[in-house]
């Protein structure tokens, strides 16, 4: 009887592995890419870590070690994306996994945003996602199809904030919904693909949120557990989206908040 709850419990553990498969994280020079570059590599995958900062992206892929490689694009860039996948696919023979992490966030009330600034954040949010995921959509022809994750954000499943951020609201409820219908639309091809809404993370993104010490107490004080997120508990939660373990979720937006959105 021992030895059968330990080959079930084996069984269990190996469906949140990730062995043979290469994944592919956008922003993941830092934070929560980073986090979870280091969650997939642990669970066997290939880890190729795509972010536009040349310098931090291969320090952060020479800190993985074997396994790990970087790839410096600009993803609101069609061909350089585009022409990066393509190569990736070539050199791997497959591309299993991506996860949509690159984002950009210009806090400013509505009144106050330039369009310049508008449509940076659209690029990189909304357009460069959709660009990454149809990039890597094309090299996802192996059976087992394939699993993308995005990153939203509680604030893509709420109008209310802390403080202005009109730009990244809306490309974050946009993410939502592009999760949703390309989930739909590619169910047949064996792609899963569903997102993350992270709270507040304790990473370089929100920096300057960090150096409000009334801000953060704030939003300790509205957060049922009281703290901030660890980016490698965004990880986690990206991991089991993207393995195994989740093979009949898509289109799903799984929250990750500690209780914020719940009241």
């Amino acid at each position: 009887m021992i030895e059968k709850n330990e080959n079930h419990a084996a069984k269990t553990l190996n469906r949140f592995r990730l062995d043979g498969r290469v994944a592919l994280i956008t922003g993941a020079a830092s934070g929560i890419g980073l986090a979870t570059a280091k969650a997939f590599h642990e669970a066997g995958a290939y880890v190729v870590l795509v972010d536009r900062d040349a310098t931090g992206t291969h320090a952060a892929a020479e800190s993985i070690g074997e396994n790990a490689s970087a790839a410096v694009i600009d993803i609101t860039d069609e061909h350089a994306v585009n022409n990066k996948f393509a190569e990736l696919a070539k050199i791997h023979g497959h591309l299993d996994l991506l996860v949509n992490n690159a984002g950009l966030a210009i806090r400013k009330a509505s009144l106050d945003l330039a369009l310049e600034d508008w449509n940076k954040v659209v690029a990189v949010n909304m357009t460069g996602l959709f660009l990454c995921a149809r990039g890597v959509a094309r090299f996802m022809t192996r059976d087992s199809g394939g699993s993308i994750v995005n990153t939203a954000s509680i604030m893509g499943l709420s109008g209310g904030g802390l403080y202005p951020n009109i730009s990244y609201q809306a490309t974050k409820g946009a993410v939502v919904n592009m999760t949703r219908a390309l989930a739909v639309e590619w169910a047949k091809q064996k792609i899963r693909v569903n997102a993350v809404a992270p709270t507040y993370v304790k990473t370089p993104f929100i920096a300057g949120l960090m150096q409000q010490p009334e801000l953060i107490a704030r939003i300790e004080q509205l957060t049922p557990l009281g703290r901030l997120a660890e980016p490698e508990e965004i990880a986690a939660a990206i991991l089991f989206l993207a393995s195994p373990a989740a093979s009949m979720i898509t289109g799903h937006i799984l929250v990750v908040d500690g209780g914020y959105l719940a009241q």
